[in-house]
């Protein structure tokens, strides 16, 4: 009976549960080896959904492979559980929004409801995790809240200080307007979204002449983004580049001559003028873009920038720089100093004035008395500057415009450059370490490394570490307002000592604002030093656990410092994490000095889609929860089809159909072959390799060898789909072909051939769910029981020791070939349509002969009397001739009546085994069955060939004539027109 399996993994789960299974695996390696895998911690303030249980499959099935192997595997797991992730969520729980309205609800409130929001999904985390099958330690997992973590984090700090790679700059940050805080560009590349928005064609008015150019002609510039319009202070051009001024209508633009075929304008009618036409521009002038550089305009939006801030006397001017191209737009970059990195590096070259026309949280400032507090991402606003400039005469164009968008990867607003104070990690002078640390990386997809990780750290940027935000690891620097001076903190310790307050070294406190803001520092110009105000990148938590986990260096040293805990030698989680946990493990590792990475394998996963190919989302309704998927067809499906759909790094579409094809092909032809073996399995026990002699047996087991040593190879390459696939392939030879073909010998054959082909397929089974269990723990435990193993659980057994099994790599190529060419011979029944059924006299095959034993296998898998091995195929119109690959066939289909009524009495046979399949009677029930034909000469054939008939379907005797009603089954079919009947009933 073929079992439900998400029962039978609930079954399993339970007992590895009361058995304490992982613990024991843990127990029985401690002194091997170590294999040191990191988990990725994840928040628990949300649900896991269908792409945690992706990455957590990927990580289990190498952590149990290594452990089958010997190894000792710790798998410490962890929550990250600080941070903007939990802070939104907290807002929404308590109904505020905004730091504004944190800061009236309270910091120490906000944070103590922020500590308890954290753990809201940790038993559904939990839960899922064991459901799984992943096995991870979660009774002693690091916490990045807590108080040892933090002072790790401290220390991190200190390290990176004294080496001065942490600094304070006022830079052009990716802001975002929601949260009031800055990202850093790791944070930012996980947040791009398409949009499509109004860019715009801006006329700005020249005041004076130069050279050819005239008071009140236009230089043309093109933004995407209007609300920086009210910042403009200078327009930038390539002073190598050609330029033009065109005329149309009374008014004169300018702009590069290779963006004019660009630009939709509106020319295609003929201007009347004295002058030359151009592809239908009256070009009046050409200059060098050099030519234009100090030429002035009026400004956009007048006030905006004041006239009493510093460099005033520069704005409004064209200035030559090298980051202007003619890929798009007018080849003239209008520039606003505050909201663009290019932009403000021009500004502080030419001393143009900084000064910010939106705040912090994205409202217009009262300088642009216009447009004074809107909000400069909303639709209405950018719109409205459109229509001012339009009003004004100073729209030239608008157009919609597809790009991609950076917002906030966990509010999604649209994120605003935005030039600030911001602490930074300068990553930058580490490019060159980062580099070579990234190439001593095993990369899993191998394009990976070069790719999409290589280059982001070939352009890497400097880490923007300060968040001015609550719920986070305190930066520990603090600041003395009255000379400036700042020191960093990098221990409790350090900290009590300097500031005098013993509380620090108690087990209650607590290292979160608002208590840490509290404690004040002597200066030694005699005042007082404040902590600065901000907390850390919540990816700087998760970079830094191979430390912060073991509270190191405060603890644990020899963990890290020895090489017992660090570096890992496997990590896994999605594609994304490349600029996300990925970066950050490196960025750390790297900076603290490690001439080496922090990981020495990954795989990187691709997302899960939809069965359309969608991307998941709650609008859409496509999203897949993991208990729907697993309560319909097991973890262990999902699991086998994530390992071998495709590789890891491709997107997954999950598509219930093929889940169901997985469970069709493999587990249910495993299941099939175990009930069969348990059919003639007369004890329980443990199966030892057997002395084999039988050819198909030597084969199985080379094949078994075979087998294993590939998918051995594959795991340690980290090959997974390649492993899972060379056990697919294992599963279906095992059961159509050795199982098939050695029906017979479990039957019929004598004692000692059948206790041959049964302690055979009890050892291959058995082996096969150790190497089945990496990839299906519950599914390999379940058929390591049946089979009748030794241990408590297979997941306490070593990875199979191949040494002993044959290798036999003749007998494999021969047997590769016997297949091809049964392949061949199906092929060419199907051509005539004759089933595999009817006998056949004679096949040809051109090739050389192999042994007598093949051939008979040969001879009842095609079901010809006689093959022959010859030079030469015989053609005519009664054999059907196949080849492929170097190998042919030709075969008789010539049916004599012989031939015809054997291939009757085998259809009888089969339908007869079919009836006692449906009645449930087994092998070692006999029975008597009855047949019925009006045509006498079924019957004949019948009484021709009873003993074979008896023989097949384990019968006593057969009866002739009207089937009876007493019978225990029946059942007709067709042979031809003829209706045949059978009955049986079952022998005491």
């Amino acid at each position: 009976m073929l079992p439900s399996f998400p029962k039978l993994e609930e079954d399993i789960l339970a007992k590895w549960k009361k058995q304490d299974i992982f613990k024991k695996s843990l127990a029985q390696t401690k002194q091997g080896k170590r294999f040191v895998f990191f988990e990725g911690p994840p928040t628990a303030n949300g649900s896991p959904h269908i792409g945690h249980v992706l990455a957590r499959a990927f990580k289990d099935i190498i952590c149990r492979f290594k452990t089958m192997r010997g190894y000792f595997v710790e798998r410490k797991g962890g929550w990250d559980t600080q941070g903007l992730p939990v802070e939104l969520e907290v807002e929404k729980q308590i109904g505020v929004s905004g730091k504004k309205d944190i800061e009236k609800y309270g910091i120490e409130k906000f944070n103590q409801a922020c500590r308890a929001s954290v753990w809201k999904y940790k038993a559904e985390w939990e839960k899922m995790t064991e459901r799984i099958g992943y096995w991870l330690d979660l009774e002693r997992p690091f916490i990045t809240y807590e108080k040892p973590y933090i002072e790790t984090l401290w220390w991190i700090f200190k390290q990176l200080w004294d080496k001065k790679l942490l600094v304070k700059d006022y830079k052009v940050v990716p802001q975002c307007p929601r949260c009031e805080t800055a990202l850093s560009s790791h944070e930012v590349a996980q947040g791009y979204e398409k949009v499509t928005e109004n860019s715009v064609y801006v006329k700005f008015k020249v005041t004076s002449d130069k050279g050819q150019i005239k008071k009140g002609d236009y230089i043309l510039s093109w933004t995407t983004t209007p609300w920086t319009l009210p910042g403009n202070v200078g327009l930038a051009v390539s002073k190598d580049t050609e330029y033009i001024e065109i005329e149309i209508g009374e008014e004169r633009f300018v702009l590069a001559d290779e963006t004019r075929k660009l630009i939709n304008l509106p020319l295609s009618k003929k201007i009347e003028s004295g002058r030359p036409m151009e592809s239908g521009i009256n070009i009046i002038n050409r200059v060098k873009g050099q030519d234009l550089v100090g030429i002035e305009y009026e400004p956009l939006f007048p006030g905006a920038i004041p006239e009493s801030v510093k460099g005033f006397e520069n704005a409004f001017k064209v200035y030559a720089a090298d980051f202007v191209t003619t890929d798009e737009g007018t080849g003239v970059v209008h520039t606003a100093v505050m909201y663009g990195e290019d932009d403000y590096q021009l500004g502080a070259k030419v001393s143009l004035p900084k000064h910010h026309t939106v705040t912090p949280d994205g409202h217009f400032t009262k300088d642009v008395k216009e447009f004074a507090g809107q909000y400069v991402k909303d639709k209405k606003t950018e719109q409205a500057i459109i229509d001012s400039l339009k009003q004004r005469g100073l729209l030239y164009m608008e157009e919609l415009y597809e790009h991609d968008y950076p917002k906030c990867w966990r509010c999604h607003s649209p994120l605003l450059y935005y030039a600030k104070d911001s602490w930074f990690i300068k990553m930058s002078a580490l490019r060159e370490q980062l580099i070579k640390n990234n190439e001593q990386i095993n990369w899993v997809p191998e394009y990976i490394k070069q790719g999409r990780f290589g280059e982001w750290l070939n352009e890497i940027k400097d880490w923007a570490i300060s968040r001015e935000r609550y719920w986070g690891t305190p930066i520990p620097i603090w600041e003395c307002k009255k000379c400036g001076e700042r020191e960093c903190i990098g221990s409790y310790q350090e900290l009590n000592k300097r500031s005098g307050k013993k509380e620090v070294l108690d087990e209650s406190f607590d290292p979160h604002r608002p208590f840490i803001d509290d404690i004040i520092i002597p200066c030694k110009c005699g005042g007082e030093m404040k902590r600065i105000s901000e907390v850390a990148d919540t990816w700087f938590d998760s970079g830094a656990m191979p430390f912060a986990q073991w509270h190191y260096p405060f603890e644990n040293k020899e963990r890290v410092d020895k090489g017992v805990s660090f570096p890992a030698d496997y990590i896994a989680e999605a594609i994304d994490q490349t600029r996300g946990w990925f970066y950050t493990l490196l960025a750390i590792s790297t900076a603290l000095g490690n001439n080496f990475p922090p990981y020495k394998n990954v795989v990187c996963l691709g997302h899960i889609l939809d069965a359309d190919g969608r991307k998941m989302s709650k609008h859409l309704g496509n999203v897949v929860k993991p208990n729907d998927a697993i309560n319909e067809f097991g973890i262990d499906a999902v699991r086998w089809y994530f390992f071998t759909v495709n590789q890891p790094g491709e997107y997954k579409r999950f598509d219930p159909m093929a889940l169901r094809e997985t469970v069709k092909k493999n587990f249910l032809v495993l299941w099939n072959v175990l009930s069969f073996y348990k059919l003639y399995q007369t004890e329980p026990s443990v199966p030892a390799l057997p002395k084999a002699k039988n050819v198909l047996d030597r084969w199985v087991l080379a094949r078994l060898r075979q087998t294993g040593e590939s998918v051995t190879d594959c795991l340690n390459k980290y090959q997974i789909a390649e492993a899972g696939r060379t056990l697919a392939d294992f599963i279906a030879e095992l059961s159509t072909w050795y199982v098939r073909r050695s029906r017979e010998r479990f039957k019929l054959g004598e004692k000692s051939e059948q206790a041959e082909a049964r302690n055979t397929l009890g050892y291959v089974l058995m082996t096969l769910t150790e190497y089945l269990a990496p990839f299906t723990p519950f599914l390999a435990d379940a058929v390591y029981q049946e089979v009748g193993g030794a241990k408590d659980s297979v997941h306490l057994e070593p990875w199979p020791d191949l040494k002993d099994l044959p290798e036999e790599k003749e007998l494999l190529a021969e047997m590769d070939m016997t297949r091809r060419i049964a392949e061949l011979v199906h092929a060419a029944r199907a051509s005539r349509g004759i089933k595999v059924r009817q006998p056949l006299s004679q096949l040809v095959v051109r090739t050389k002969a192999f042994r007598t034993e093949l051939v008979d296998i040969l001879k009842a898998e095609v079901n010809v009397h006689d093959i022959f091995f010859r030079n030469e195929l015989l053609k005519s119109a009664e054999w059907e001739v196949k080849e492929a690959a170097g190998v042919a066939v030709s075969l008789d289909t010539t049916i004599t009546d012989e031939l015809y009524y054997q291939g009757f009495i085998r259809e009888v046979i089969r339908q007869v085994n079919s009836l006692r399949k449906e009645a449930g009677l087994t092998i070692k029930d006999s029975i008597e069955f009855y047949f019925y034909s009006a045509e006498a000469k079924y019957q004949l054939a019948m009484e021709q060939h009873l003993a074979w008939v008896k023989q097949e379907t384990i019968s006593r005797s057969v009866s002739y004539g009207k089937i009876p009603e007493t019978s225990l089954v029946q059942k007709e079919f067709k042979e031809g027109k003829t209706v045949i009947a059978l009955g049986l009933k079952k022998l005491d």
